[in-house]
């Protein structure tokens, strides 16, 4: 007996021994493009420029931040989601994780480097120890960030030294993480 699908064709040996997937996974996997689609149009536009996108689909993502009409954005999201159906969407997903700091990678950064900050705060000879290991770190401006810092905690005030500190440890990371 010859298999036959929904509208009577007879199907081939290749398909019977196939599982196609079912109209709601179809659309599960459209829905999660589209979000994806949302994600790179929330970005601002120096981020999407990091990001390997298809010209297409940046230009898409670009003129849908420009709208403002509703139904236009609406029908927008729908296309960019039609044009990520054509490229591979995980390595996007995960370039963007990276960017957005919701990868373990990047968890497991910032919480180490928290980690280092608090120990330059409770610890001089930390701050020693991290400068003979990280050759472009300026001591001068560590140690007065340092200082500040403290003095904010102790005094009560905003933490922007605290902040600042932070930064240049991550801007320290970013540049000694292509060496090795």
């Amino acid at each position: 007996m010859i298999a036959r699908d929904a509208t009577g064709r007879a199907m081939s040996d290749d398909v019977i021994g196939q599982k196609l997937p079912s109209k709601t996974q179809k659309k599960r996997e459209m829905h999660e493009l589209q979000a994806l689609g949302t994600a790179l149009v929330g970005l601002s536009e120096s981020l999407l420029g990091e990001l390997a996108l298809d010209a297409n689909l940046r230009q898409a993502v670009l003129e849908a931040k420009r709208i403002k009409s509703h139904e236009a954005k609406r029908r927008q999201m729908q296309y960019i989601g039609r044009l990520m159906r054509d490229i591979d969407p995980a390595p996007l997903r995960s370039q963007l994780d990276a960017l957005t700091g919701h990868s373990s990678v990047e968890i497991a950064r910032h919480k180490r480097l928290e980690a280092l900050r608090e120990k330059l705060l409770a610890d001089d000879t930390a701050l020693t120890d991290y400068v003979s290991a990280h050759a472009g770190a300026d001591l001068q401006e560590l140690r007065t960030l340092i200082r500040n810092a403290r003095r904010e905690q102790k005094e009560g005030k905003p933490p922007r030294a605290f902040r600042e500190l932070f930064r240049r440890l991550k801007a320290l990371d970013a540049r000694a993480a292509p060496q090795g």
